[in-house]
């Protein structure tokens, strides 16, 4: 589902980002990327989401290698990932049905399909009866739900969420990592850039360590995870 295949990240002003990075994540598996701010987690995601090329190796997301992929494809592609946000990246000008309808919108979806969507995304993340509501108007932690029903109501094969967390507290947090499994429990592959250690360990999903932008660890899938090592 993902691979990164002796990957390596450098910029223009001469820092390495990613040096031989390698890992996969298989269809359906939920995983933690964990490492210290700078360590290159957000590379990676860059890499992922195509808001970056990697300098040498290979990325392949849905069997497809991004390298080669070029600049009018990608919108096709990330339409199939399903991208979260710490800081939320919501239209507060705009009512949470229109922040969640937003991808099937621009991607040409048909009113009724937008309607029934939208609605099943907000009734998944708890949100029913919000759909008018102004996202300023509603608390931290349903901001961040609000992003992730617009992350899955065009129904992605893999959810990436960059810190999802780290705006809320311990409990808001578990909430939100419950949401995550619930949808890795109908076979979405999930994966969750965190410095948050308590919440890896809580949750006992498989972990990729990245330090100084090397792959340090990568446990293999958690007992009873149904995840094929």
């Amino acid at each position: 589902m993902i691979r990164f295949d002796h990957v390596f990240k450098q910029y223009p002003n001469g820092r390495e980002a990613l040096h031989d990075v390698s890992f996969e994540v298989k269809a359906g598996e939920f995983v933690f990327l964990t490492g210290r701010s700078g360590a290159g987690k957000s590379s990676v995601l860059k890499l992922l989401t195509l808001i970056e090329r990697p300098t040498r190796g290979t990325v392949t997301v849905n069997g497809q290698e991004t390298s080669d992929l070029p600049a009018r494809a990608i919108p096709a592609y990330r339409r199939r990932l399903g991208i979260v946000f710490q800081d939320h990246q919501l239209l507060m000008d705009r009512p949470v049905y229109d922040n969640v309808a937003l991808p099937l919108v621009v991607s040409d979806t048909r009113f009724r399909d937008i309607d029934k969507r939208v609605r099943a995304a907000l009734d998944q993340v708890g949100l029913t009866g919000k759909e008018r509501v102004s996202p300023a108007e509603l608390s931290i932690g349903e901001q961040q739900r609000i992003g992730i029903a617009r992350a899955v109501v065009a129904r992605p094969t893999v959810l990436i969420a960059d810190e999802p967390t780290g705006n809320l507290d311990h409990g808001l947090a578990r909430e939100v990592m419950n949401l995550f499994r619930r949808f890795q429990d109908v076979g979405v592959t999930v994966l969750i850039a965190t410095h948050d250690m308590a919440l890896v360990r809580e949750f006992a999903q498989r972990e990729i360590l990245i330090d100084e932008g090397r792959v340090f660890s990568a446990t293999p899938p958690a007992p009873g995870s149904g995840v094929a090592a």
